[in-house]
């Protein structure tokens, strides 16, 4: 394993300061003219944002809102959650226990939709519909089929949409992804993996049917998901294939996407993959850049990769890197952009941060330009996430076309590319 870095730095001092002050806080009506002092935002011109899902990490994307946005009002299927989260902040916000309600709700801007990755995708075409900009957590989608209705629905309604995949607003995973992307590794000859585990296939006997909690709508809650009884065991969701990709499209959202970024794929994709045996996959770019999905999980970078070039290596994670030889991550620490005392961020605080996410996403709702994470970035990145699954479960070569995002003379592959949705739950057609 490569040495990681010291200079695991974090942003510039403006946004640091600013982020000190973030705040989830209600609307406060006062006259538009009064203007803020010594830089802060006036109340009336932040952003106002609703919540799609209040859970865990929904609480910690609220919790980091920079001090320009503002919490309106909340929305989730299980109102257990939106009283715990009221709890926590000391508010008492307006709750919707139907998102479609909170959305169409005239004094909100933009939301943020916090769901499980098998219950994202619709209320993200619904708040573009509603003309919301969306900042979506990931994985973004459950195939790759709904990815690309959901891209189409961004770019018709004209909204921002940003994909949390955060270590896109980090500062080390910037330098070091365009390092490897200007060629500052020289060609690169291999780039290895975590060989992240998928999803479990879901019983088909189910569970017994257990008593709904009170205030769960569980209708809701299944979303695109076939019709079964409640039983505690399903919400735990992410484990089960019916309703998420497993570590693959989970931690492999973070991980794929710096491999894509690194190698100037945010746009696009491979276009051969192929099983190695044990679950582990290749796959090659078409400049011939091979992947390999070979290392096993807790022995490597799970939010990043080894880029393996002419001129040494570069193992690029989370906020962090290091090199072999080591001055290529020395060298690359003085492009860092961050002040000396920014450093001490600890990698327990900062491992989910996203406040530098989340203020780049108010910074484009403004400005009205694209966000770093953009829909299209994100949609392409958990692509490649579901072309592995879909390798494993065909246990075959593969043949991919990233311009039609289609395979290449396969129609039983094809065939993977959507997946049934349940009455009531279809996508909007465009």
């Amino acid at each position: 394993m490569l040495r990681h870095s010291q200079e695991n730095t974090r942003i510039d001092r403006r946004r640091f300061l600013e982020a000190a002050t973030a705040t989830a806080s209600a609307p406060i009506l006062v006259p538009r003219k009064m203007l803020a002092r010594s830089g802060q935002t006036a109340p009336n011109d932040r952003i106002r944002v609703g919540a799609i899902g209040v859970g865990n990490r929904a609480s910690q994307l609220l919790s980091q809102l920079p001090e320009s946005a503002e919490i309106v009002a909340l929305s989730d299927c299980h109102l257990a959650r939106t009283d715990t989260f009221k709890k926590k902040m000391g508010r008492d916000w307006p709750t919707h226990q139907d998102y479609r309600s909170l959305l169409d709700r005239k004094d909100i801007d933009a939301v943020i939709i916090a769901t499980g990755e098998f219950q994202r995708v619709l209320p993200s075409i619904h708040a573009c519909q509603a003309g919301k900009d969306v900042y979506a957590e990931k994985p973004l989608t459950l195939y790759i089929g709904e990815g690309r209705s959901l891209v189409n629905a961004v770019r018709k309604y004209d909204r921002v949409f940003q994909v949390g995949t955060q270590q896109r607003s980090m500062e080390n995973n910037r330098v070091a992804c365009e390092l490897v992307r200007t060629g500052g590794l020289g060609k690169i000859r291999e780039v290895r993996a975590i060989n992240y585990s998928g999803a479990t296939p879901s019983p088909t006997t189910g569970f017994p049917a257990e008593k709904i909690p009170q205030g769960l709508d569980w209708n809701m809650w299944l979303n695109q998901a076939a019709q079964r009884p409640f039983n505690q065991k399903w919400l735990g969701w992410m484990k089960w294939r019916d309703f998420a990709g497993g570590e693959m499209t989970n931690w492999g959202a973070h991980g794929v996407d710096q491999i894509q970024w690194a190698l100037g794929a945010s746009q696009t994709g491979p276009v051969e993959l192929e099983p190695l045996g044990n679950g582990k996959v290749s796959m090659k770019y078409d400049d011939g850049v091979t992947v390999n999905f070979v290392i096993d999980m807790g022995k490597g970078p799970m939010g990043g990769a080894i880029f393996i070039g002419e001129k040494g290596k570069l193992e690029i994670n989370r906020n962090k890197f290091a090199s072999n030889p080591p001055e290529i991550a020395v060298e690359l620490s003085k492009k860092l952009d961050v002040a000396e005392e920014e450093r001490k961020w600890s990698d327990s605080l900062e491992l989910w941060q996203a406040r530098w996410h989340l203020q780049n996403w108010i910074e484009s709702i403004r400005s009205r330009k694209r966000p770093v994470a953009d829909v299209e970035i994100g949609h392409r990145s958990v692509s490649v996430c579901h072309l592995v699954n879909i390798t494993r479960d065909l246990n075959r070569p593969l043949k991919w076309n990233p311009k039609l995002e289609k395979f290449v003379g396969d129609e039983q592959a094809n065939q993977l590319l959507s997946l049934p949705r349940r009455n009531g739950f279809e996508l909007p057609q465009a």
